[in-house]
């Protein structure tokens, strides 16, 4: 049960007897650039624990510009690396050193409207960057489900063979990301693997909590957007790491996205219940929203080791107790593509 912090982390860095037998299976010291968003600190952490578990001494680097103290501080203290560097710099970029393993993180969402020249850069001119400093590695990277279409409600979701429509520039600019990849994966043969990821929650960030907010303090839900596809981040961090072993040329393409096409009513009402409210809701469901069908993903690793009604309870007593939070909303309600 997660009550506090020092809960949540170990949770979401406990590495499964999967990822460690993955990791010792594929060489290489490992490094996550863009380490310092939402993912990167428990990521990295849960890298290094699986390594320490098999006896590895390959090394975990976690590459950021900027780090809060207490992410710092909790990713040495399990054994990362700390390397600071800004990506687009060419001199940083220049002296990253070498790694069998690279997870790319880097990337822009919120804050591109007004600011688009700057997303495109750092959303699909590095990762080019990137490739080329790493021809011989293995390289898992983060795309976004917001690649694909709006898709009808009774759809089952957009899965990996769905053609790409992305709406607005930010999902436009991340459909640039993962074509510059497979140019690169081509080219050098680089072998690599590429996230579709929506949404994924933890306690601190995520759909869940944004709803469970709502209800809480009394806000309307706006049902638009009535459906969604929520993960654990835990179970994220965990098909992340043994995605080294199914790098591919051309890369694997693979959505990360909970089982349930989850009724937004539905949720806020459960969140509601736990945390003894009564929802509100304004507006009502459009027959379409954006959703991914991952069960090429369950397939392959497994459905996730939480399920939807722990994520709720979870969320709720968090909530209730005033936990700490991010800061940074999912937009999950835009339909227009505008973030």
């Amino acid at each position: 049960m997660i009550e506090n912090l020092n809960d949540l982390r170990e949770a979401l860095s406990a590495p499964s007897e999967a990822v460690a037998d993955g990791l010792a299976r594929t060489e290489g010291d490992l490094m996550l650039l863009g380490a310092g968003g939402k993912i990167g600190p428990d990521l990295a952490v849960m890298a290094r624990r699986a390594l320490d578990a098999r006896g590895s001494t390959a090394r975990v680097i976690a590459v950021a510009r900027t780090l809060s103290e207490e992410d710092e501080a909790f990713m040495k203290q399990a054994g990362v690396e700390i390397f600071r560097a800004d990506l687009l710099d060419d001199a940083d970029l220049a002296r990253l050193p070498e790694a069998g393993r690279v997870v790319y993180l880097a990337g822009r969402k919120f804050g591109t409207h007004g600011f688009e020249h700057g997303t495109w850069a750092l959303n699909t001119y590095l990762p080019g960057r990137v490739m080329r400093c790493f021809p011989r590695s293995r390289v898992v990277a983060f795309s976004t489900g917001n690649v694909y279409p709006l898709v009808p409600v009774i759809s089952g979701g957009a899965d990996e063979s769905t053609p790409t429509s992305p709406v607005g520039e930010y999902a436009q600019s991340c459909l640039g990301r993962e074509r510059i990849i497979e140019h690169f994966s081509r080219a050098q043969g680089t072998p690599a693997a590429i996230v579709r990821l929506n949404y994924a929650v933890e306690m601190r960030y995520g759909v869940l909590l944004e709803l469970a907010r709502a209800v809480h303090q009394g806000e309307p839900i706006d049902l638009a957007t009535g459906s969604v596809n929520v993960i654990w981040q835990g179970d994220v961090n965990a098909m992340t790491l043994r995605l080294f072993e199914h790098c591919a040329t051309p890369p694997l393409i693979l959505n990360m996205a909970g089982p349930e096409t989850a009724s937004v009513r539905w949720l806020a009402g459960q969140l509601a219940a736990r945390l003894g409210v009564t929802p509100r809701f304004t507006g009502g469901e459009e027959p379409a929203a954006l959703l991914s069908n991952a069960a090429r993903s369950h397939a392959l690793f497994g459905y996730p080791t939480v399920p939807l009604m722990r994520l709720l309870d979870a969320t709720a007593r968090w909530v209730a107790a005033g936990g700490a939070v991010h800061g940074k909303a999912t937009h999950f309600q835009e339909r227009e593509g505008r973030f």
